[in-house]
């Protein structure tokens, strides 16, 4: 079994408080993107895993995919499965690629041994994964709040419009990001975002995290004002980063200037 997971952005994230569990209470809404890892499951007479594409250092049983396994395999009765993992989104890119891997790994066991679980419970197991983890169970916009895993479809639609992503290879860790935000957001409910002129996304939707990351990390900062300057309509980090993406009603170019280090990526939504 073959499965694609999917890479997300944020229109706008705010990061309204920290709760008593140690998590942030935040506010955003999640919007698929083109751009997918490649993730094959089948059944084997041992438990493999392996991982090809972008390297990353983690040891196999700390990859979400293994968690997955893992998780499925303590509440159902299920075989060894062979895992093969190739990475095409960005780690530590704020796209949630971890998070989707994690999702579909859940969905392929459910498929592969007939558990008929349904999407609902598939939501509140992938909670125990990660706080993005349930987003990717479906694939369709969610305007999102807690910590990120209670969810309210939106419908919200960019399908007119052409993304350009900037990955400067910066991994920049969920936990760092957080520890830099010094001062919280007041709650703006993004989920009427279709109700809003898209040329006012721009002056409207603020991403808590951009302000000190862009202050620790000023490419940052100016890779979102290149991305003005070739005509996007909105620009923003995705998540707590370190990807910059711009939407814009034209295709826009490849930037020439960039290192060869940097990833980008142009699509249609």
């Amino acid at each position: 079994m073959i499965l694609f997971p999917f890479a997300k952005i944020n229109l706008g994230l705010n990061v309204i408080n920290k709760r008593h569990d140690g998590f942030h209470e935040i506010e955003t809404s999640m919007v698929p993107i083109p751009l997918y890892d490649v993730l094959e499951v089948k059944v084997q007479k041992k438990f493999q895993f392996f991982q090809t594409g972008i390297k990353f250092n983690n040891h196999n049983e700390d990859n979400l995919c293994v968690k997955a396994y893992n998780l499925i395999k303590t509440n159902y009765d299920i075989d060894p499965v062979y895992i093969h993992l190739h990475k095409n989104i960005p780690i530590g890119a704020g796209l949630g690629g971890g998070s989707s891997d994690s999702a579909y790994t859940l969905k392929a066991l459910n498929d592969l041994f007939k558990l008929n679980i349904s999407n609902k419970e598939l939501k509140i197991l992938s909670n125990e994964l990660g706080s993005d983890c349930p987003f990717f169970i479906d694939s369709t916009p969610q305007y999102c709040t807690g910590r990120g895993e209670i969810m309210q479809k939106s419908n919200i639609d960019l399908s007119d419009f052409y993304i350009k992503l900037i990955y400067p290879s910066l991994h920049i860790s969920t936990q760092k990001a957080y520890s830099l935000i010094k001062k919280y957001a007041s709650l703006q409910t993004y989920f009427n975002l279709n109700k809003m002129v898209p040329s006012d996304w721009k002056s409207n939707l603020i991403n808590s995290f951009e302000i000190p990351l862009f202050k620790e990390y000023p490419e940052l900062k100016k890779i979102k004002e290149n991305l003005y300057n070739e005509g996007a309509f909105y620009a923003s980090m995705s998540g707590s980063g370190s990807s910059i993406f711009g939407l814009f009603k034209i295709k826009p170019s490849y930037s020439s200037q960039l290192p060869d280090s940097h990833f980008q990526m142009i699509k249609k939504l």
